[in-house]
């Protein structure tokens, strides 16, 4: 079949098996020229199949020469409908990775059930033994929790309404939008499904099993972001949750011998997650302007290179006061950071062309379904019933 997108809302329908597979081939080749990591061998990825998951998973692999097993919770396609982007991204990873003499394997379910948890546990033990890191990268909006209460994620403020500018991705209007205050019960629920509960019961689930190394380490990812964001981002209902995780980190250091836990806060990218907080695109628009022109942007894959290379296995592993892994050390910049800010309060829907790269933005949106990859015909067919090697 011909596979065009089909957008949604903040999501779209449709994903291009051969433009997943050439964006996954570009991925790794970013990281072969970038040279060789003294890093992990046995990876487990849980969240493994976009974004800063998948970043990880080949970063592991092509950087460190990792075997890596893989946590996905995807939908395969058929004849007649196209899997999700996460099947045709994992499907590429594997084949590469297989080809080029890499251990590959991946588990396709739930990773809050038990069941998944066991199928992980029962595999690497067979066929890795231990593994020395465990990147924790899932970005689910509920949680079913083991004696099956389901817990759902919210996108709001904590205290008080907030209203700030917004952009409409379709046609590049800007208005205003206002965020109305969580309740005690949404927050509780959000810090369940996107806070660092889960992230230890699988590093707990682990070690109890003993499928992790001594010294292991374990990261998990976050945002933080500037001041204009913060009351719908950090100081809202997901912020309570990264504060979790935050927290979380520590308590696994602490409490789970053996295992080193960290934060990595990472930069503001175009996700799935993203695209539907108000305020946040129009935010990134602006930001990949300035950083862009300044030669300082990163990708999902540069921003994963460089936590392994220089800040986890780069001699000793950096943090701020805070005990986190800054990666949005460069957005963070007051140089950043004051443009955008100039940007910001002078944007307008007649100006959003010259004043933010509404483009980009769009592009890396379309980028997440396998639309808009280089050298792929979308008008020619296409099977769209991708196997991946290690579930068939």
């Amino acid at each position: 079949m011909t596979v065009k997108p089909k957008i949604r809302g903040f999501i779209c329908t449709t994903a291009h098996p051969d433009g997943c597979r050439a964006i996954v081939r570009s991925q790794i080749d970013y990281v072969k020229n970038a040279g060789k990591i003294n890093g992990p061998k046995k990876v487990l990825v849980i969240g493994a199949s976009m974004g800063y998951g998948l970043a990880s998973r080949i970063a592991a692999a092509y950087g460190c020469g990792a075997s890596t097993i893989g946590v996905i919770f995807d939908k395969p396609g058929s004849d007649a409908k196209t899997a999700s982007a996460g099947w045709y991204n994992t499907a590429a990873f594997e084949e590469f990775a297989h080809n080029d003499g890499l251990y590959a394997k991946t588990i396709n379910g739930d990773a809050f059930s038990s069941d998944i948890n066991e199928q992980v546990i029962e595999l690497i033990k067979k066929e890795l033994g231990k593994v020395d890191m465990i990147v924790y990268s899932l970005a689910a909006p509920r949680r079913t929790t083991s004696d099956g209460t389901v817990y759902s994620s919210v996108l709001k403020t904590t205290d008080k309404e907030f209203t700030n500018k917004t952009i409409d991705l379709k046609t590049g209007e800007i208005s205003e939008a206002t965020i109305y205050p969580a309740s005690e019960a949404e927050i509780f629920a959000t810090v369940k499904v996107m806070g660092g509960e889960d992230w230890k019961e699988w590093i707990g689930a682990l070690k109890s099993a003993g499928a992790v190394e001594d010294n292991a380490v374990t990261v998990a990812y976050s945002y933080i972001g500037p001041e204009m964001t913060h009351p719908i981002y950090k100081d809202g209902s997901i912020g309570r949750a990264k504060d979790h995780l935050a927290a979380t980190a520590k308590e696994i250091t602490r409490s789970i011998d053996g295992v080193n836990a960290y934060v990595s806060v990472n930069k503001a990218l175009v996700t799935q997650s993203s695209a539907a907080i108000p305020v946040v695109p129009l935010y990134i628009s602006i930001l990949y302007k300035v950083m862009k022109e300044m030669e300082l942007h990163e990708g999902c894959i540069e921003q994963m290179y460089r936590l392994f290379a220089e800040k986890i296995y780069g001699g000793g592993i950096k943090t701020d006061e805070n005990g986190l892994i800054r990666l949005d050390d460069l957005e963070m910049r007051d140089d950043v950071q004051e443009k955008v800010s100039e940007i910001w309060n002078g944007i307008s829907s007649e100006n959003i062309s010259s004043c933010a790269d509404l483009d980009g933005y769009r592009k890396d949106f379309s980028r997440l379904f396998g639309f808009e990859a280089d050298g792929v015909d979308y008008d020619a067919d296409t099977n769209t019933a991708v196997d991946i090697p290690s579930l068939t």
